[in-house]
This record gives C-alpha cells, structure tokens and sequence, in this order.
C-alpha cells in the first residue's frame, strides 16, 4: 500500500498551521495482538482535532461534526508505543471542512498512519450548518483555501439483497451530542477484524449519515462495502473497505 497517493492524502504543508500532539495506546485501545484498534484510532483523530481548536482559542466558535473519515494504516501502532499526531485543515468548503492528520512514530518523521476527515461546522447554539466565522478563516484558511472541497456523499445506498448480521449500539458508546460518538461506528469492522488474522495494514473509509440511538442494528454486508442501518432500514454509516493485508 502506498501512502498519500492521491491529492486528499495530502502532505503536510511547509508553512502554515500544523498541530502536534503525542499520542500512546493504553490498554483499553489495543487488540490482544498489541496493535492499536481502528476504534481507538478513531478517537485520537477527534481528539487531536478538538486539541488543535483548543490551541487556536476557536473552541468556542462551533461545533464540528465530522461527515466522512478514511484512514490509511500501513503499520498499526503498538502498546504503549509512543507517537507524533499531526494535524492541519487541508480544505475549506462553504460550511465544512477537511482536516488531514498524520500518526509517526517518536523520533520518525515517516507516518504510519494516514487520515483525512471531511468536518461539517454547526452553530453552537442551533447546531445547523453555518459558514465559518472570520476568526477561524483567519487561522485555518491560508492553508485550506487552497483546495475547496464538497460535502457531497460519495457511497452508494445499500442494494436491495444483502447479507447482514446483528450489532448493538450501548449507551456507552454516546457521547456529548447524546448519540453514538463517531469512533464506535468502527467496532463492527473491528470485530470482523479480530474474528481473522491480525492485519498488517487496511485503508478505510467511514461515512456518516444519520446519528444512531443506543439499541438494535443491522451490519449490512455486500463485497467491500458495510451499511450500519436501524430497524427500520435508516442508513446511519456506510464502509468501505479499500484494501487490507
């Protein structure tokens, strides 16, 4: 797998706005094998991104719900291993945003871990779409300007046949919004992952569609795809798994 082969794995900027933070899986964000989870991973992208607003003074301006995040591992973190997370804003569209981040290992300048995540900004209030505000324009746009980008959906709907198994949402996996946090969308794909051999590398993509309710739900399955649906057939996430080894 070659990494940042297309212009949304892009490279880090040499000037601009990049956020850094360490990063180390716990034992609560690893497989028995040691690597670190796709769900784990999950939640070290929010995190670092919430952690890049916080530093820029911005936490306050919006709230940012994240549409679509694709992650390209070539090799998985390990226990305990220490690592480099950065991040910067990669795009700008009308009332979103693309924010790119890297995972390294300490001391290497070579990621391990490619993602990029497509932000819708809400008013923190209303929590509808809204365009951003000209303090954050001032801070991520130098950079972002430079590609616009769309909100547009990529994934297809799932086909009319389907295979399809059980999952159940807890209440645990909510989070502040009152509805499933975005990093427990990747459990299902992660059981499957940990039902096989250890993989050594995948790339990835999760859309978002509709928020998902602690409860029932159904994994639709049709090749490389996956659809995380409700009982009444409403898509909540789509999957699509590019490759993996």
């Amino acid at each position: 797998m070659k990494l940042a082969d297309d212009d949304e794995l892009m490279r880090p900027p040499g000037g601009g706005r990049v956020f850094v933070q360490p990063m180390r899986p716990g034992l609560a964000d690893c497989a028995p094998s040691g690597r670190i989870r796709l769900d784990a991973l999950a939640r070290w992208l929010q995190d670092v991104a919430y952690g890049d607003v916080e530093d820029a003074g911005l936490e306050g301006a919006a709230v940012w719900v994240v549409r679509r995040t694709r992650m390209c591992v070539e090799r998985f973190p390990r226990f305990a291993e220490r690592c480099l997370a950065s991040t910067f804003c990669s795009g700008i569209g009308r009332m979103w945003a693309e924010r790119r981040t890297t995972i390294a290992p300490l001391g290497d300048d070579t990621p391990t871990v490619e993602a990029v995540s497509l932000w819708v900004h809400l008013d923190a209030d209303l929590r509808r779409p809204t365009p951003l505000t000209d303090g954050e324009l001032s801070v991520y746009g130098p950079l972002g300007h430079d590609r616009r980008i769309s909100a547009r959906l990529r994934h297809p709907p799932p086909p009319p046949v389907a295979a399809h198994q059980s999952w159940r949402f807890r209440f645990t996996d909510c989070d502040l919004a009152d509805h499933v946090n975005n990093a427990a969308y990747w459990q299902p794909l992660e059981e499957e992952l940990l039902a096989g051999p250890d993989p050594e590398r995948i790339d990835v993509e999760i859309e978002y569609r509709s928020a998902a309710q602690p409860g029932d739900k159904r994994i639709l399955v049709s090749g490389k795809r996956r659809w995380i649906t409700g009982a009444d057939g409403e898509v909540h996430a789509s999957v699509l798994l590019r490759s993996e080894a």
